[in-house]
């Protein structure tokens, strides 16, 4: 037994040198590669440290790598160039190549791998390294430079309408870069329908209603008067703009068809100052609602301009975003009375102009409506309208019937304290004009108005006034009219109450505030008349 061990333990020695034999290269060249990591480990810490490869610097040389690679496994793009004493492949700057005369105007991609991209086809090289044919007798450079898509349009329309037997209106949208560095200017030209009848042609006079506020785009007003009566046997015809660019180099117009008349589709008797019939005595001409309103607030606000206006006013709502799905459901009820008219205008969002093109949108209402309204009212859905007892608003209208416009003064009311004279729990219930109640009586040099018009004598209308009527203005409607703003609250979907006061006078972030209870009065007036005009479907309504 004790031999058989022996020689089994003999066995396993003579295996063993048999195996480090058969594998003494691969052993020896493992112990090498470690004693050489061991070597650099040790010698590591004694290297500068300004001998550092850097992770940008790694990508760079594997970039250049696969360029290389890219350049190499291409054979369809390589042009044999004379002018350049080096060989150069071409690589487009997109997808595809330009051609040019037979040649591919490519980027240049010389020996090392380095990717030359000129502006044009022009061999010039980023290390200064110039094609000859670029250079001229008196050794200057020619660059050239190429323009592509669009860096804001010439003229972006919105809409056009008839304001008058002999004058248009044109309501869009136009470069602002553009009116300030040029001189742009617009011509107006209709088309009959005839051919056998003559074209006019006559200078538009454009409006800027928002100079000052622009952005990207600024919104233009073109009013296209013709010297006499336009299409007066009512055969129809087409009114072109001709928008004309005003660049020292490059003088470009565009004809833009604005407006179609049918045949027999005017009716002259609308624009008769002596057979006025508007159908309505006042209509509100909304800005533009986006952000994430709250459907409460958006049916307190209809509610409470309904019943305020009366039966003969009408209400046009812009929807640029913020008309959500809840807040729809509080207006349907009204639209299908036909007291509101919501018009989609999300389109213009592509088009970047101040506080989402509200200058263009109230300026399209104002000539949409210009002769169906009596009066024209602008105010935000944040602001409510108010008259003081004993008066009602024909008769505060029929005193400013002299006027073409009068501006309507602001009371600011604080968004966020509440007066809880009823107890929190009762508080919380009541509706957003009704609790919050104290108004802000901090002196300030001057507040935001607010405005209406009689739009038959307004050529184009802004924010807060307009600037282009013929009229008089008048600034001191105070005592007859007003109206109270709860800055911000449209846009709060939560319970607008922060804090709750029982004082008639308080000091809040430094500014004061006095308890105004004439809205809370009018509360359950407004309440009664919801219910009376389009039944209890609204009472679910969340903030």
């Amino acid at each position: 037994m004790a031999k058989e061990k022996d020689q089994n333990t003999k066995d396993n020695k003579n295996l063993l040198i048999c195996f480090l034999w058969n594998f003494s290269a691969e052993l020896k060249l493992i112990l090498m590669a470690l004693l050489v990591l061991c070597t650099l480990a040790t010698l590591l810490p004694f290297i500068p440290s300004s001998f550092s490869i850097s992770a940008s610097e790694l990508r760079f040389c594997i970039s250049r790598i696969s360029a290389s690679d890219a350049v190499n496994s291409t054979s369809l793009a390589v042009v044999n160039n004379p002018g350049l004493e080096n060989g150069v492949t071409k690589r487009p700057l997109t997808e595809q190549a330009v051609v040019n005369n037979g040649d591919i105007k490519l980027p240049v991609v010389v020996n090392n791998g380095d990717t030359k991209r000129p502006f044009t086809g022009n061999a010039v090289l980023d290390n200064g390294d110039v094609n000859q044919k670029s250079v001229f007798n008196n050794g200057v450079t020619k660059r050239s430079f190429t323009g592509y898509g669009w860096a804001a349009y010439n003229f972006v329309l919105m809409s056009a309408y008839r304001g008058g037997v002999n004058t248009f209106a044109v309501i869009g949208l136009s470069s602002k870069p553009l009116h300030v560095y040029a001189h742009p200017s617009y011509r107006c030209e209709w088309v009959p329908l005839n051919q056998s009848e003559n074209r006019v042609l006559t200078d538009g006079n454009k409006i800027l209603t928002d100079w000052g506020y622009g952005r990207v785009y600024t919104t233009v007003v073109v009013n296209c008067t013709f010297p006499a009566t336009v299409n007066p046997k009512n055969p129809g015809g087409t009114l072109l703009l001709h928008a004309t660019t005003g660049d020292a180099d490059r003088n470009v117009t565009d004809s833009i068809p604005v407006l179609t008349e049918t045949p027999n589709a005017v009716d002259f008797d609308r624009y008769d100052t002596d057979r006025r019939r508007e159908k309505y005595d006042y209509l509100y001409c909304g800005s533009s609602l986006y952000g994430n309103l709250s459907p409460q607030r958006v049916r307190e606000w209809i509610a409470y301009h309904a019943r305020f206006f009366g039966e003969r006013s009408h209400f046009v709502l812009h929807d640029a975003g913020g008309v959500q799905e809840e807040v729809l459901e509080v207006l349907r009820p009204w639209i299908e009375l036909g007291r509101v008219t919501l018009h989609d205008i999300r389109d213009q969002e592509r088009f970047d102009g101040y506080y989402h093109n509200q200058f263009m949108v109230v300026n399209d209402c104002l000539h949409r409506y210009r002769f169906d309204a009596k009066w024209i009212f602008f105010f935000d859905v944040d602001e409510f309208i108010f008259i003081p007892p004993n008066n009602t608003i024909s008769s505060v209208m029929k005193t400013l019937g002299e006027y073409s416009q009068f501006t309507i003064e602001q009371m600011p009311m604080s968004s966020q304290l509440c007066f809880s004279g009823d107890g929190p729990a009762r508080t919380y219930r009541k509706w957003g004009f009704e609790k919050l109640a104290y108004r802000d009586v901090k002196k300030v040099p001057r507040r935001d108005r607010k405005y209406a018009v009689q739009p038959r004598n307004v050529f184009a209308t802004g924010v807060h006034m307009s600037q282009n009527l013929q009229g008089k203005t008048y600034h001191g409607a105070g005592r007859l009219i007003r109206y109270f703003h709860y800055h911000g609250s449209i846009s709060q979907r939560r319970e607008p109450c922060r804090h709750l006061f029982n004082g008639t006078r308080i000091m809040f972030d430094n500014s004061p505030y006095v308890l105004d209870t004439t809205m809370r009065d009018i509360g359950l007036a407004v309440k009664t008349f919801e219910i009376r005009t389009i039944g209890d479907r609204l009472l679910k309504t969340r903030q």
